[in-house]
């Protein structure tokens, strides 16, 4: 099967030749693996069998696509937001709207005007479909967006303090989410849609469910139709205690929900499986805080294995991932355990960079996969 074919089975739960994979990695494990193999960091995905190509339209390039090479370098993204690296990460610096009067707020523009620049992203993407499976990551859309323009204290004292004013930044956010999606399905050969907004922490919701369905869900509806209109999958991000409204996500056409952070409160992976596999696919629940850092290999492969089992006891509807990105502090051998699990095993992982270094040599792209 094609990396194309095996995601679209999994997600039809039909049988594949093995299980789809999207593993993220933190851009020091990124290049730490890419060393290793001696490849391109362009093409450890391919070297390693991952089978989806996606990158951000959305503010999360600003989060996670932007490298800076030194501690307190930093940068502003179209949305005027300013970000610092802090350790291997970027954190916001300055919300633009924290401080700002509510005439401000309402005034506030989304970046229109970078649409075109935004989307160029997705060319190389793009061009590797049909192989591979793609897709289009527009998020956040909505709340968590708020959160970086107002500061997330200051985001939640709207919903209870002004909620008129959260109404109109929420509306305003969705607007924009709408237009990368259409846009983006519009362009490209889109196989899924990702969007996602962080509206839980690792015990409970940030929010009550009901301010949730009352504030959020009508416009997150609206960005999920975007994908549905072009009959593509949507995915959907949230981290944490996310389960109060996982029926809400499946009744408004969610089709697969990530990261399944299963040491959250409702988040069991077995459980979710029982009570929502046969409506919605899942993406991740390897368990990063923990497992992968600190681990053996013996462990991660075991605990992955256990999870797999778990997850396509229905036949598919599942993708392996981890709980989060992969992070630096990962040992290599517990990476590659995590993928011999799915079928790939470090032997096969080397062969295909070989491979890739051989074709590089030549002039050419390289075998790969």
């Amino acid at each position: 099967m094609t990396p194309r074919e095996r995601v679209h089975a999994a997600l039809r739960r039909e049988p594949v030749d093995r299980i789809p994979v999207f593993l993220w990695l933190h851009p020091v494990t990124v290049r730490r693996l890419s060393s290793l193999l001696e490849v391109p960091p362009s093409r450890l995905a391919d070297c390693l069998g991952d089978d989806v190509r996606q990158t951000w339209v959305g503010n999360n390039h600003a989060m996670e696509g932007i490298t800076h090479a030194m501690e307190g370098d930093t940068h502003t993204d179209d949305w005027g937001i300013e970000w610092v690296r802090v350790g291997e990460f970027n954190q916001i610096l300055r919300a633009p709207l924290q401080d700002a009067a509510p005439a401000a707020v309402r005034s506030y523009s989304f970046p229109y005007e970078s649409v075109e620049g935004l989307l160029a992203r997705m060319a190389t993407v793009a061009s590797l479909s049909p192989r591979y499976f793609v897709g289009c990551d527009i998020s956040p859309c909505l709340f968590e967006m708020i959160c970086r323009l107002r500061g997330m204290e200051q985001a939640i004292l709207d919903l209870a303090e002004d909620p008129s004013l959260a109404a109109h930044l929420l509306h305003r956010a969705a607007a924009f989410g709408v237009r990368l999606g259409e846009e983006a399905c519009r362009r490209f050969p889109l196989d899924w849609l990702w969007t996602g907004d962080d509206v839980a922490g690792q015990r409970s919701m940030i929010m009550s469910p009901s301010i949730w369905r009352a504030m959020i869900k009508p416009h997150l509806r609206q960005v999920v139709q975007v994908g549905k209109a072009h009959r593509v999958w949507v995915a959907y991000h949230c981290c944490g205690a996310v389960r109060p409204i996982i029926p809400d996500l499946i009744e408004i056409g969610i089709d697969v929900l990530n990261p399944v952070q299963c040491d959250c409160p409702g988040m069991d992976a077995r459980d979710l499986k029982r009570e929502f596999g046969r409506n919605l696919a899942f993406m991740g629940g390897v368990d990063t805080v923990d497992l992968l850092p600190n681990g053996s290999p013996r462990a991660v492969r075991g605990a992955t294995e256990e999870l797999l089992e778990i997850m396509t006891g229905d036949g598919g509807g599942y993708i392996l991932a981890a709980s989060h990105t992969v992070p630096p502090e990962t040992p290599t051998e517990n990476i590659f355990a995590l993928y011999a699990a799915a079928g790939i095993p470090k032997e096969e992982i080397f062969d295909a960079a070989a491979g890739i270094r051989k074709g590089l040599a030549s002039g050419g792209r390289g075998e790969g996969r």
